[in-house]
């Protein structure tokens, strides 16, 4: 299983960006995936989670209203579009699936948001 995420980078706030995940290695249409984030001296947070179809999805209090999650299972990715910017929402962001009780992770993409 490999999960690549794509699309971070700097940004002003109040600015937008749209992560990519590709997974590859696994059948992903019928599971649930996530992206998480993680700030320098924080622990890894939930960002938000989207069922196996798309059709439902969960998100951050802190994140709610400006990102969106989703995916296309016909090209095995998921997406989050990140709107209205904030400097606290500058981390590493990863992609996160489980399979079989075994979780994986992307390597991550950066996202700075400077004031």
């Amino acid at each position: 299983v490999q999960l690549v995420e794509s699309g971070g980078g700097l940004v002003q706030a109040g600015g937008s960006l749209r992560l990519s995940c590709a997974a590859s290695g696994s059948t992903f249409s019928n599971k649930s995936m996530a992206w998480y984030r993680q700030a320098p001296g924080k622990q890894r947070e939930l960002v938000a989670i989207t069922t196996s179809n798309g059709g439902s999805t969960i998100y951050a209090d802190s994140v709610k209203g400006r990102f969106t999650i989703s995916r296309d299972n016909l090209k095995n990715t998921m997406y989050l579009q990140m709107n209205s910017l904030k400097p606290e929402d500058t981390a590493v962001y990863y992609c996160f699936v489980q399979i079989a009780l075994r979780a994986y992770w992307g390597q991550g993409t950066q996202v700075t948001v400077s004031s």
